[in-house]
């Protein structure tokens, strides 16, 4: 299992959360689509696009939810509890070391963001703090919900949430790391969730083969090639 990362073939601009936009036109759709857990049973179909060019990695989402929940503002808030997308990524080819960011956004574009460099050792949200916040500004998000959605949405609601995240980012948090480019591997996972809205879920894109619900599981990861 694998996904290509493909060149922007038009300029990226301002984040507007359309997924019709034409900039998307060059980018591969993938599934997240997977819900090994046991959970409420609602399985919202969600995909995501990825596009890159030469300043910045770009991430769209669209869910086609219910039950659809934001009540964290603030970075760094738990928005995995709200109706949440999330894409972890490493910037290293397999097997070279589990370090990688957490990208989390809830259906508001409120972002939690760590760069996480071990899940083997007990405490690891402890051991990797979210960034500095002035590092995580550096990011341009936008969203088709308000930031707060409360009272939880019952009715069918499709939501869009995207974000350009400049790699002079990664270069702050990954040592002596190269600006990808075609033939460039990195790995990662995406996920949908919804801890505490009134039907949680957890669905993944690439399989996670725990008993346990986990996303922290980089030992999981899938290739994600540039092109």
């Amino acid at each position: 299992m694998d996904y290509t990362i493909r060149s922007a073939q038009q300029p990226l601009g301002t984040p507007t959360a359309d997924w019709e936009h034409p900039v998307w036109d060059a980018a591969d759709t993938l599934d997240i689509a997977l819900y090994r857990w046991q959970d409420s049973g609602h399985h919202p179909r969600t995909q995501a696009r990825v596009l890159y060019n030469d300043d910045y990695l770009a991430a769209i989402f669209r869910v086609e939810d219910r039950y659809v929940r934001a009540v964290a503002e603030n970075f760094g808030d738990p928005v995995s509890n709200d109706s949440c997308v999330e894409f972890f990524l490493s910037p290293y080819a397999m097997g070279l070391t589990d370090a990688y960011f957490n990208f989390e956004l809830n259906c508001g574009g409120t972002l939690l963001l760590r760069r996480c460099s071990s899940t083997t050792e007990r405490g690891w949200g402890r051991r990797n703090p979210l960034l500095a916040e002035s590092d995580a500004s550096l990011l341009r998000i936008a969203h088709s919900l308000p930031e707060r959605v409360e009272p939880e949405i019952t009715e069918p609601t499709t939501w869009t949430v995207e974000f350009h995240v400049p790699f002079e980012l990664f270069g702050r948090y990954f040592v002596d790391l190269p600006r990808p480019g075609a033939g460039t591997e990195w790995k990662g996972n995406l996920y949908k969730c919804g801890g505490d809205t009134s039907h949680p879920h957890s669905g993944t894109w690439a399989p996670i083969q725990l008993e346990k619900a986990s996303f922290h599981s980089p030992a999981f990861f899938q290739p994600l090639h540039f092109a």
